[in-house]
């Protein structure tokens, strides 16, 4: 089992273990972000109020809205964005990152045979790898968000606002509720409004946001190469970093990449977030230039970073975690595979 897809199916396992862990959090982040009033028109409930809320309105299951498409996605891309989505199914991301990383180690190599640089992949070349990896993931799996996004962002309100059917037989009327909102209805209702294109509401401000991930990654693999440097020259060993120092640097790198890149979540999730028809028209948006503008100029400055705050304990908290059970699944997975080996040897 090459070394790529070995790190694959242990970033779509931890992506998937973070996702559960810290849904809740993203599911009333990303309601933060769609909310589209100033904040001089409406009060601000704090994250854990809007959570109850949700929990006493809606139910428990609205704060796990859009989690089987969510689990699709982070499987598939995840965040190196690790594996946000679809990529995540088959570790995508992380396949064609360890391909390409491999790819900038062995030419740092080449280039420190001819006297260039000490063999090491640099920050610049750390970016790029991490950049293009996330460009292939944010093409492929942009329609699951866009279905994710929908899902959590719905209602009770929205619910209501959906006609019940009263059918008569023999004198007898019965009222028929609504389907219920799931993975399919959303779907059917993306169609419906926008078509194929529909699906890809939010690209352009999602693929500006591959500079997260890549800057998250950056971060954490040249603050992992220090500690291991430093472990190294100590004669303690390169590969001694325990699961703790994998946590919190996995928290610092996604703390960095999320408050400067936050403000294009805000537009994306506005774009993918059902546009209502009848609502005012300052909150409807036509495209990424036009969000920008609208929010700018009737929420002010503030608007791009409703619900930072949220959305940094959610993303820290998952980053760090995926990152700790990545790298301890890789661990497990390389121990069983050489153990096998040895065995086989052997006999």
């Amino acid at each position: 089992m090459s070394d790529a897809l070995i790190c694959g199916i242990a970033g779509a396992g931890a992506g998937i273990i973070a996702q559960l862990i810290t849904y809740p959090l993203d599911t009333v982040n990303t309601r933060q972000r769609t909310d589209r009033n100033s904040k001089k028109m409406k009060k601000t409930l704090g994250t854990i109020e809007q959570m109850c809320q949700v929990v006493k309105q809606e139910g428990w299951d609205r704060l796990y809205g859009g989690l089987a498409p969510s689990l699709v996605g982070t499987a598939a891309s995840q965040v190196k964005f690790d594996f946000d989505f679809l990529l995540y199914a088959n570790g995508v991301y992380y396949y064609f990152y360890q391909i390409l990383r491999n790819r900038a180690e062995t030419d740092a190599l080449v280039r420190k045979k001819n006297g260039i640089g000490d063999g090491s992949v640099g920050m610049f070349s750390s970016l790029l790898v991490a950049a293009l990896s996330g460009c292939v993931n944010v093409l492929l799996t942009n329609p699951i968000w866009v279905v994710v996004t929908r899902m959590q962002t719905h209602s009770r309100k929205d619910k209501d606002n959906h006609p019940k059917l009263e059918v008569s037989h023999d004198e007898i009327s019965v009222v028929v509720e609504p389907p219920p909102y799931g993975t399919s209805h959303t779907i059917q209702e993306v169609y419906g409004e926008d078509g194929i294109s529909g699906f890809w509401n939010g690209v352009f401000p999602t693929l500006f946001m591959v500079s997260n991930p890549s800057i998250q990654f950056m971060l954490y693999e040249t603050l992992l190469k220090k500690i291991r440097k430093r472990r190294a020259s100590s004669n303690k060993g390169v590969n001694d970093v325990t699961a703790l120092e994998i946590f919190l640097l996995g928290a610092v790198a996604k703390l960095g990449a999320t408050v400067v890149t936050y403000p294009l979540l805000v537009i994306k999730s506005r774009l993918q977030a059902k546009q209502d028809i009848d609502a005012d028209k300052r909150h409807q948006y036509k495209g990424t230039l036009d969000a920008l503008m609208k929010i700018i100029r009737y929420e002010g400055f503030h608007g791009f970073f409703k619900g930072m705050g949220t959305k940094i304990v959610q993303s820290v908290l998952a980053a760090a975690i995926l990152f700790m059970v990545k790298e301890e699944l890789v661990r497990c997975a390389r121990w069983l595979l050489t153990g096998r080996t040895a065995a086989n040897a052997i006999r």
